[in-house]
């Protein structure tokens, strides 16, 4: 038989266990909306002790945007396996997996949310965004992108984050529909940079030689021959 008993949390182990809580009432509500009494209720302690592991909410609103952060970032990690174009897909079937399971959040990573203003929160939007750009840049084999190469990347980067924003509110458009078109998206910013640099236009070159027919890139090749027709 249970006693009863509850085991007693180290430090850092119970300020993990709130961090979780946090971004659990996080992902489901705006943060301005989540008390510190409900965040206490919910991980079973009282009030006055979480503000012995953290000073207030901005604080661990802070910590709890820091583990989503990594994990966003983390989302566009990708094997370098397969064509770019379905690295691509699976990087933002995984990216819109996070913006789903994290609404709420994911709109206060990316606005700011009560830590509006914090050094520490700007700092990890950015580190966010500077994980997603690294990544890409190894997803095309660069190791010092070109001004016309970043320009594209980081724009597409910015596209993502506010294709996603919109996107949930209101979820208007199939989800699907988004991801593959975002990595159209990307194709089609490399394309027309590729119109203006000779370094773009062999980068472009390489991203679609070894695409498949059935392929995102050739997909959209086929779409827009079907509007010209």
């Amino acid at each position: 038989m249970s006693t009863g008993v509850r085991r007693r949390m180290g430090v850092e182990e119970r300020r993990q266990q709130l961090i979780g809580v946090a971004l659990d009432l996080f992902s489901r509500r705006s943060p301005d909306d989540v008390s510190i009494d409900e965040i206490a209720t919910a991980a079973g302690i009282s009030r006055p002790l979480v503000y012995h592991y953290f000073s207030g909410k901005l604080s661990l609103y802070e910590a709890a945007l820091k583990r989503a952060a990594q994990d966003l970032a983390d989302r566009f990690a990708e094997p370098h396996k397969g064509t770019l174009g379905a690295r691509l897909l699976r990087v933002m079937r995984r990216y819109f997996d996070f913006v789903e399971e994290h609404g709420p959040g994911f709109s206060a990573l990316m606005r700011g949310g009560p830590a509006v203003g914090s050094s520490a929160t700007n700092a990890l939007i950015d580190s966010v965004r500077q994980a997603a750009y690294e990544q890409m840049l190894s997803h095309l084999g660069v190791i010092d992108a070109p001004p016309r190469l970043e320009l594209v990347v980081r724009s597409w980067i910015s596209l993502a984050e506010s294709t996603a924003l919109i996107w949930l509110d209101g979820r208007r458009i199939p989800r699907g529909e988004l991801e593959i078109q975002l990595v159209h998206d990307f194709a089609a910013l490399a394309a027309v940079s590729a119109a203006y640099d000779e370094d773009m236009a062999t980068l472009l070159k390489q991203m679609v030689k070894d695409e498949p027919a059935d392929g995102p890139f050739a997909e959209l090749i086929g779409r827009l021959i079907a509007l010209g027709s």
